[in-house]
């Protein structure tokens, strides 16, 4: 065998891990270049840590960088922190678009490549105080609500703790009287972390962030598969959606539920379609496809314990199964019943076990006092309210709330049955119902939150590879993740957001003319033909080496795979 030309690219490789090998197949300046963006990247995300000291979610009680002369130094220039996690932010997410060069392109990097940037760019974020948003400080006081003995559906943190506890404290007033919109599952699991960390609000906020990396890792192991499932590239999949830079802001930084929520959901779609697949499969035997189909049920309705949109995922599930067997009404009405028996078992075992029943689904619409500028329906009725001011009509700004709401969620219920009919008919994949159907219901519901996207982002990702869906999602994340609010947790004055906004653009301009030529700002020129004589040429051929290498993978069961082929 020939010996690899050496040149300062395959150096480079090599200092690196020898990312280079043959089981990749990106040449050696793409993996250099690779490499670098990268390193970009997780330049942005410790810049969002360090910021994150003054510029932060941090607790108004119990804050440890307090009287700590270095880590107390962000604090006091909070316009120079916000500056610093704003200039990460946009880092990171410029980062991952051209991390894209090398995912959807006809040579695209390995999953390992792809896990290990994953991880990288997550690191700094795990030690870092909360984020845009302070959520997690509402986790902490429900779930010591729910320790007590009292009944977190019932109350809120002032009334249940009392205004000078110090998980109050840290609570948005806006939230202090309002009881719990979350599943009986998560407040299970926070009354856990606070038995185990009793008042210490930094333990208590770690023990949620290891939650949120156990859903972090469901989801990167469900995309891929779910991914595999539709015809799509398991790298292309993993960077639109676990790699989104929403996930890193919202999800690890920001500390929110949804991901566990998503987690589960998706593994148990994965389980459960494994069980749809095997059914009829002579080499299984008879209980696998039931074990699988039961597993996946659980896993979902455990889901939607922690927030319940993720239970639409149930239906799809339902309907795939339905058109296994045939798709007529007995097979609808047989697999619909089954199902939601298992479901309603498991909520009752979960409300029983946790003593807090189902007063959760009394409390669905706290997160309604909120007005939301991403929800159409809501922006729709703002405006509206607004012309009627300037028109001297009066201020109906809540009469209209109340119509374009209502006629939000019945869209989402007939888009919702619409979507479930064509799975049962084998005209849709359920995992691409399941992603259309949680998408149309971010966009109608009364209140949208930007972390709430990642609930149609994610499983769409593995569904869809059309350009003009990639290419909104590329938008969409831009717009909600950088030129969103950029106030997080604390209160920031208009002149700072601006002087911030302004100090971003200018570095992160200057960053770019810096590193023109050294980051794939362009396209990565492919090397000369014969660069590796021990390799193939041909990017298809590389592409059928990798696979020899790696051992050929069966083809997912025709059951569900091949029923919805045409599915765009």
């Amino acid at each position: 065998m020939a010996a690899r030309r050496h040149s300062l690219s395959t150096s480079i490789a090599g200092w690196h891990g020898d990312e280079r090998t043959v089981g990749s197949p990106l040449t050696d300046a793409e993996v250099v270049a690779m490499h670098r963006t990268r390193i970009f990247g997780a330049t942005g995300t410790v810049l969002m840590a360090i910021g994150a000291l003054g510029a932060g979610a941090r607790p108004v009680m119990q804050d440890p960088t307090f009287g700590v002369r270095l880590l107390n130094l962000p604090s006091r220039i909070q316009t120079v922190s916000l500056t610093m996690t704003t200039t990460g932010a946009v880092m990171m997410a410029l980062a991952w678009l051209m991390l894209g060069r090398f995912t959807l392109g006809k040579r695209k990097m390995t999953r390992s490549q792809l896990d290990r940037t994953l991880l990288l760019w997550a690191l700094p974020l795990l030690i870092a105080p909360p984020m845009y948003s302070k959520d997690v400080y509402s986790y902490l006081a429900q779930s010591e609500i729910s320790l007590q003995g009292a009944d977190p559906y019932r109350v809120g943190p002032a009334p249940g703790l009392g205004l000078d506890h110090i998980f109050t404290a840290s609570v948005p007033s806006l939230w202090r009287d309002t009881p719990a919109p979350y599943g009986p599952l998560f407040l299970w699991i926070g009354r856990g972390i606070s038995a185990i960390t009793g008042e210490n609000v930094v333990e208590a906020v770690l023990f949620h962030r290891l939650v949120v990396l156990l859903g972090v890792g469901m989801i990167v192991w469900a995309t891929p598969r779910l991914a595999r499932r539709c015809g799509v590239a398991e790298v292309s999949a993993l960077w639109l959606g676990p790699t989104n830079p929403l996930l890193f802001m919202h999800l690890v930084a920001g500390i929110h539920n949804e991901a566990l929520m998503l987690g589960l959901m998706l593994a148990g779609t994965e389980f459960a379609l494994r069980g749809i697949d095997a059914i009829g499969d002579a080499t299984r035997a008879r209980w696998y496809p039931v074990a699988l189909l039961l597993a996946g049920t659980v896993l979902i309705t455990l889901s939607s314990q922690v927030k319940l949109p993720s239970l639409l995922a149930l239906g799809f599930v339902a309907m795939a199964l339905a058109h296994r067997w045939g798709g007529t009404v007995k097979a609808f009405l047989l697999s619909g019943s089954a199902l939601t028996a298992v479901a309603v078992a498991v909520m009752a075992v979960i409300g029983w076990a946790s003593g807090l029943g189902f007063g959760w689904l009394f409390t669905l619409g706290t997160a309604n006092v909120v007005r939301s500028w991403m929800s159409p329906p809501t922006l729709l009725a703002l405006g509206t309210g607004q012309v009627g001011i300037l028109l001297g009509l009066g201020d109906h700004t809540t009469a209209v709330l109340g119509l374009t709401r209502a006629i939000g969620v019945s869209l989402i219920a007939v888009i919702v049955t619409w979507l479930l009919l064509s799975v049962l008919r084998g005209r849709l994949h359920p995992v691409g119902g399941l992603g259309v159907a949680l998408g149309a219901t971010v966009l109608l519901f009364p209140v949208v939150q930007p972390w709430y996207l990642l609930w149609a982002i994610i499983p769409l990702a593995a569904w869809a590879t059309r350009r003009g869906f990639r290419s909104a999602v590329i938008v969409v994340t831009l717009i909600v993740g950088i030129f969103g609010p950029t106030a997080n947790g604390d209160r920031f004055a208009l002149f700072q957001i601006v002087m911030a906004t302004v100090a971003s653009t200018a570095i992160v301009l200057a960053l770019i003319a810096l590193t023109y030529r050294w980051l794939p700002w362009r396209a990565v020129p492919v090397a000369a033909k014969g660069i590796y004589p021990d390799g193939p040429d041909d990017p298809d051929d590389a592409d059928q080496t990798v696979d020899q290498q790696r051992g050929s993978r069966p083809p997912p069961p025709a059951a569900v795979s091949d029923a919805y082929a045409e599915s765009p």
